[in-house]
Parts: C-alpha cells; structure tokens; sequence
C-alpha cells in the first residue's frame, strides 16, 4: 500500500493507488473542490484551443516533429551538442538519475557552492535531487511559488504544472504563518503572494548558483528555452554567475522554427493561456558567467526502443491529459505514488517498475479524454490498455483479478452459461441483505449502488418490441 510522501519527497516504491484514492476521497468536500478546480482549467484550455483555427493542424504538426526527432535522436544530440558548446556552454551527458545528480553537485561542489535557487523541474524531481544536495550541505531553495509551497511541506508536487492544487488558500496561510511570519489565520492571495515574494527575492539575491528545467533544446542553434509565468527561472539563471539547466533527452527539437508549433500548444493545453508570461532564450552563458546543461536519460533510450510505448516520450508536460481525466481529478496526484500522476505518469511509471507501478494502468476509465486533448497527440488511453495486457504476460495482476477475469472469461465463452448466471444474478442480488451486498469484500460498492436488476433479459426485451412492432 502506498503512503502520503515522506519528508524528503520520497514517494514509496509499491503503489496501491486504489487505496491511496480512498484516502483522498475520505474528504469529501476537498475532493470534489479538487474536481471543480481542475475542471476549471480544463474548460480554460477548451476556450483557448477553440479560439485557434488550426488547433488540429497544429496538433498533427507536433505529433510529427516530435515522431522525427525520435527517430534521429541521436543525431540530434550530437547537433545540438556540439553547436550549444561552440556557444561556450557546457553540455554533460548523464546515463542515469545517480549520474545526473553527482554531476550536478560536482559543479557545485567545484566552485564551493552551497546556496542554490531552482526553478520549477521534473527532471531533478524524478531524480530526487533535492534530498541528494541537501544531505551534502546544499540549501536548495525551489522558486516557483507552489514549488516553495510544498517544499515548506516537505512534499512532492501533486501535478506537474499545478503543483500546490490539492491545497487551499486557508491551508497554505497557515503554512506561510508558521514558516514566513504572516499573520496567523491570513488567507488572502495577494497578501500571501507578496510574502512569498518577499521571502524569495532574499533567496535570489543570497543564491550561488540558479537551476532550471529545459522546456525545449534546439539542435540547429545549441540553445535551450524555458517556460515560466513567474519569472523566477529568469531571475535565478541571471542573478547568480553561474547556470545549470537540466533535461531529458526527449526535449529535443530540430529547429529554432519548430518551436513556434510547441509554444503556440503548451501554455493553452496547461493552463489555457495563449502563452507562458516568460519564454526566455539561453544561447551561451552570460558575458561572466557559466552555463552548464546537463542531458539525462535514466531509462528513456529502453522506452524509445520499445515500439509500442516510446510514443509516450512525444509528452511536453502540459499537464492536459491530468485536468481532464476523471480518475485525476478524483483521486488526486499523491494517489498515483510516481513524480508524474495521471494518465502519462500511469505509463510512465510502469516502463521505470513495472511491479512497483502495477495498479497505475488500471487508474484509468479509458474513456479516451487523455488522448483527445493531448497536444502531441499521445494515444495515452491505447497506451494505458496495452500496459494492462503487458501487466497480465508478466504475471503482475494480483490474484483476486486474475480469478475474477478467468471466471468472466469462462461466463462469457458460453452462451448458456452467460444465461444462467443472469437468471442467477437477478433472482439472487435483490434477495442479498445489503451488509452482504456491499460489505467489506465489495470495494467497488463503497462508491457506488448497484442498479436496479431487470425483470427481463436483454433478448426477452428485443422480442417483445419485436412483436409488438
């Protein structure tokens, strides 16, 4: 069984997001404030792709620059390698998260860094990198506001662009009171807002070293782009001397061009907005400074090699495919126990551990929604049913499952046995003594009431319009 995240980020390594949802859902009133709020977005991101005439072009035009570079991948790095270091960057490769994060404290370390500012990353989340400096004598001080928010929590983030939403503003005004010195029982946003500002500006000021994510990285020009709407990447790449931006090897794209195809789909596929507030360009360090870009792969060459999954490796991180999901938006992203939740962190997660992340592929309706909206075209519900499949040739499916599939299976082979168990099943059910029914045993019922059983079969219905007609 999966727990909340412990204190240093870490989320446990078996997940049972059933159980973990169950958690989520005890609060009622939260969870569906949770639904609504992210609903919200994904209404916002419906105005904002129908206010663009070539929404579908643009879609197919992603999903096929994102299908060639993968193809190429590998001379695309070699491109945008060798030109971002003609432009006095430098570029380490990192084969693993261990890897990635030795690198990165070894820059620090070089230099006698101990203060570092870090702009919103999934990267060094999925790498643990946080607790790894920490536990080296590092400050490291996260400077997207809700970033900071649940780093003063000492949680992970709960989505990948909307990392404080399972919050409220009550919540994170009494965080702000026992960690900033707000005044106790504040809960205004703008008041709290200046507090995190003011808090912040000191870190920027104080700080050695800046680290970013990379949104995208250009092959042809050896530049890297970051996306924000705070602003806080520009302020912790430009005020310290020295930069380190950190990437998957997927965030490639070919050309400087390709990226107005990108730009024009991510921020109104995150937040339904027509673009992120700050889209900032880092060709080379600045004129006294260093740059430092560190490519990481820790297990993305094993997806690209797998024709039926390395499709999931087009994702931009917009989060979309999150906001619409039913399953997401109920649960909550601590449920799915993995850096990414949702519909793509369920597939991503099972390619890192398979056994770990089991019941992920199955936190899913497959109703399709995840694959309309997203950006690159991902056919995340197809993905999601082929790890189902995979799940079931691995032996993965826990017993209760597997006996119950076989008994449907052996149901469903028969038509006179599909017959008899109706006959069985409506005489019997309505019979139950509803302890019986919706007992412990029967998980399903705890959210739900069964229908109402028919008087007729499907077929007894059929004839009888039949005849009638």
């Amino acid at each position: 069984m999966s727990a909340p995240p412990s204190a240093t980020g870490e989320l446990e390594r078996t997940v049972d997001h059933a159980a973990a949802a169950a958690r989520f859902v005890a609060d009622d009133a939260k969870a569906h404030w949770h639904d609504q709020a992210l609903w919200w977005v994904r209404k916002k991101r419906d105005a904002a792709s129908a206010a663009v005439p070539d929404w579908e072009a643009l879609r197919d035009a992603a999903a096929g620059l994102k299908a060639h570079t993968l193809s190429r991948l590998g001379d695309y790095l070699d491109e945008f390698a060798r030109n971002a270091e003609a432009r006095g960057a430098h570029v380490h490769f990192a084969r693993d998260a261990a890897e990635h994060n030795a690198i990165v404290h070894g820059i620090l370390q070089e230099r006698g860094i101990t203060r570092l500012v870090k702009s919103k990353s999934m990267l060094t989340e999925e790498c643990h990198l946080n607790p790894y400096l920490e536990a080296r004598g590092v400050t490291v001080t996260d400077t997207d506001l809700g970033e900071r928010i649940v780093q003063l929590r000492h949680e992970p983030p709960s989505h990948i662009v909307l990392p404080a939403i399972h919050l409220k503003k009550e919540e994170i005004g009494e965080l702000f009171h026992r960690e900033l010195g707000t005044a106790e029982g504040a809960s205004d946003p703008k008041v709290l807002t200046e507090a995190a500002r003011q808090h912040l500006r000191q870190r920027f000021l104080e700080a050695e070293a800046g680290l970013t994510g990379v949104n995208f990285a250009i092959a042809e020009t050896g530049g890297v782009v970051v996306c924000t709407n705070e602003g806080n990447a520009d302020m912790g790449s430009t005020l310290p001397r020295v930069h380190i931006a950190c990437m998957g090897v997927e965030k490639l794209v070919p050309r400087r061009e390709d990226l107005a195809v990108f730009l024009r789909l991510l921020a109104r596929s995150a937040t339904g907005q027509p673009v992120t507030t700050y889209t900032t360009h880092f060709h080379g360090p600045r004129p006294d400074g260093e740059l430092h870009i560190v490519v990481v792969d820790n297990g993305r060459s094993r997806q690209l090699a797998d024709p039926v999954f390395r499709r999931s490796l087009s994702c931009i991180r917009c989060g979309a495919c999150m906001n619409t999901c039913p399953v997401f938006r109920r649960s909550g992203g601590y449920s799915y126990g993995y850096i990414v939740p949702g519909p793509i962190g369920s597939i991503l997660g099972p390619a890192r551990d398979p056994a770990g992340h089991r019941t992920l592929p199955f936190a899913s309706s497959l109703c399709g929604s995840c694959s309309d909206v997203c950006p690159v075209r991902i056919d995340l519900h197809h993905e999601l049913w082929a790890w189902r499949k995979e799940l079931v040739k691995r032996g993965l499916l826990p017993w209760r499952k597997r006996a119950a599939m076989k008994l449907a299976g052996a149901v469903l082979r028969f038509a006179w046995l599909y017959r008899l168990a109706g006959w069985v099943a409506r005489r019997l059910v309505p019979a139950l003594p509803r302890r019986l029914a919706y007992g412990r045993w029967n998980a399903w019922g705890r959210q739900r009431e069964l229908p109402p059983m028919p008087r007729q079969t499907f077929r007894q219905l059929y004839r009888s319009h039949r005849d009638r007609s």
